[in-house]
């Protein structure tokens, strides 16, 4: 008989194997899990202070911990912490005392990705202001509505924006909004320009008392995200959340010496929070891109030395798609950090550009919840586990696509759906995964909480999104419901499009929605109308006030004409045929037309065009 250390020594071997064999990510699951814990109890002792150590404080911290470090590389220029610390302190006394700005009030910017984004933000977080960060790609009634929404005093922004400042200057001047320039000049009457005030003001460090009032409440930032109401909403971000999600980057393991490369546009929470936001809570240096660009973006990371890139999928398939070069490997990054990226996108990116670790999260910019693929599985979006869900309460339960509701139980509660099916994702709001909700309508944000969910007078957060979970803990997103449909990296609300085109006299109904492409991410738009009667079709028409009034993303590709357009007993437009049969002249018998840029106008739909985009030779 085997003597008792001989069992034990068997069983010290055997268990690491038993474990690796029945359980092959715990290791992984603990370590990402306590170093979590580690930096949420970190962060919650800094927001616990009196006064409380806000988003700020962490800038300011690495100023002084090192002043002459690089934090903005913007094509030759560079602006090192103290810069940027300087910068902000010139801008603040200029909106406190030159604007009359005041600890609470809101100031809007409408800026392409320059360094003057990251400066006036922390100048106005220096006084206790919010900072309203517009898609500067909207117009017109849209801009109007996304500063009235958060009750905007002051516009900052550059004479590149002329056109589209000057078309709604009288009514912004009727609404006592002030518009500024961020140049020496202003080609605009009742236009300021504020670069050379701001220059010629004091850098000294700013008083503390100037945002004595500021709590872990108070409002840091307003991010406008498109949802199933179809305006722009302005989504809430808290000082306390600004604290918390700049966390993202150090839990991707983004490292001080790191140099991260952001050509994603800074109104999006994913460039700002969590790529600038990133990249000061572990303070690094940033390189800034006003666009990204496929020919560009290897030049660059090796022209900076890049290590870490953010992305969002369609920017890894442009990468993908470019003409490969002998050069395509060299490069120092390490790191990529985004969302969106499809399954064989990504398996194509490791095989062309070499093996970089991927971190895929998944998080919406008004959430409550958000997941890591930490274990870099391939196609997956994040990870649970027995501990993650015990801190993060969050289901994937049944949802009825055509009826756009949860389905409910005998009892009125919401059911979960089994590992493998695809259900709506929903986190239950608590003192410590909030919902902040959206600045002005209260309606806006009460439709993003379901009640009842599995208990009486629970109530969670409404993702919009449906997600898998796997057997093994991996979850994958499968789609969104609603409205609202993904392309090009931009979240299109079909309503909003609807509202916009419908103007046009030859419409009489208008029905907007999205559809999938072969070999592109998210779905690409599509309109089916119905004519008024004794009027025809106009293409270019169409085409101009497309062009005119809508950014370039949200425009519908396809134009379908139809006799009547199909309703539900409850008066929702139908879709979900629509979105089947999609531009496919095979499944569709009415006439169908195509958006050519080289004629101006919508054109005939034909077989060849088709072809050229099943196959993927046309660029759309």
């Amino acid at each position: 008989m085997p003597d008792l250390y001989t069992i034990l020594l068997g069983l010290l071997i055997l268990l690491p194997l038993l474990g690796n064999l029945f359980f092959p990510y715990a290791w992984q699951d603990l370590t990402f899990f306590f170093f979590s814990v580690r930096l949420g109890y970190r962060s919650k002792k800094c927001l616990e202070r009196r006064p409380p150590f806000i988003f700020l404080d962490v800038f300011l911290e690495k100023v002084q911990k090192h002043p002459e470090k690089p934090l903005v590389l913007f094509e030759d220029e560079v602006y090192s912490y103290r810069d940027i610390d300087r910068l902000s302190s010139q801008a603040a006394r200029v909106f406190q005392s030159h604007l009359g700005l005041k600890e609470g009030q809101t100031v809007a910017v409408f800026l392409k990705n320059i360094p003057a984004y990251l400066w006036i933000w922390m100048g106005l977080e220096k006084i206790g202001c919010a900072m309203a960060c517009v898609n500067y790609n909207i117009r017109s009634k849209s801009l109007l509505h996304v500063l009235s929404s958060c009750e905007v005093k002051v516009l900052l922004t550059t004479p590149d924006f002329k056109a589209a400042i000057e078309d709604i200057l009288p009514t912004l001047m009727n609404e006592g909004v002030r518009v500024f320039y961020l140049s020496d000049n202003s080609p605009t009457e009742g236009v300021e320009a504020l670069l050379g005030k701001i220059k010629s003001s004091s850098a000294e460090p700013v008083p503390v008392s100037f945002r004595a009032n500021v709590t872990t409440k108070s409002t840091s930032l307003y991010i406008f995200t498109s949802g199933t109401t179809g305006l722009p909403k302005a989504a809430v971000i808290t000082q306390r959340r600004m604290f918390l999600v700049s966390n993202m980057f150090r839990l991707c393991g983004a490292l001080a010496k790191d140099i991260i490369y952001i050509p994603l546009p800074l109104y999006h929470s994913a460039a700002l929070l969590l790529g600038i936001g990133g990249c000061l809570e572990v303070g690094a240096t940033c390189v800034l891109r006003s666009k990204f660009s496929v020919t560009q973006f290897w030049d660059d990371c090796r022209r900076y030395h890049i290590s870490v890139i953010q992305y969002v999928g369609e920017m890894m398939r442009y990468l993908c798609n470019a003409p490969k070069k002998d050069s395509d490997r060299d490069h120092s990054v390490r790191l990529a950090i985004g969302n969106g990226m499809r399954m064989e996108v990504w398996k194509q990116f490791l095989h062309r550009f070499g093996l970089i670790q991927i971190y895929e999260f998944y998080g919406a910019t008004e959430g409550n919840i958000g997941f890591i693929n930490y274990i870099g599985k391939i196609g997956a979006v994040g990870r649970t586990n027995f501990l993650f869900k015990k801190v993060a309460q969050f289901e994937l339960i049944q949802y009825d696509i055509d009826q756009d509701e949860p389905i409910r139980n005998e009892k009125g509660y919401c059911i979960p759906v089994a590992p493998g099916e695809t259900g709506l994702l929903v986190c239950r709001i608590t003192e410590n995964s909030p919902f902040s909700g959206y600045a002005g309508d209260r309606q806006k944000s009460e439709k993003k909480i379901l009640r009842d969910v599995l208990k009486k007078g629970d109530y969670y957060f409404n993702s919009g999104d449906l997600l898998m979970q796997d057997h093994e803990g991996f979850l994958y997103f499968r789609d969104r419901v609603g409205d609202t449909f993904r392309w090009k990296g931009e979240n299109v609300a079909t309503t909003e499009v609807e509202a916009t085109l419908s103007t046009l006299e030859f419409i009489q109904e208008i029905n907007v929605y999205g559809v999938p492409v072969p070999g592109h991410e998210g779905k690409i738009g599509m309109a089916a109308l119905c004519l008024k009667k004794g009027l025809p079709f106009n293409g270019g028409k169409l085409y101009t006030h497309a062009k005119n009034y809508l950014p370039s993303y949200a425009i519908p590709r396809f134009v379908r004409i139809r006799e009547a357009l199909e309703i539900t007993g409850t008066f929702k437009q139908c879709k979900s045929q629509l979105v089947k049969e999609g531009f496919d002249l095979a499944a569709v018998s009415d006439p169908l037309f195509f958006l050519e840029d080289s004629e101006k106008s919508y054109i005939p739909m034909t077989q060849q065009i088709y072809n050229s985009i099943a196959e993927m030779k046309m660029k759309l």
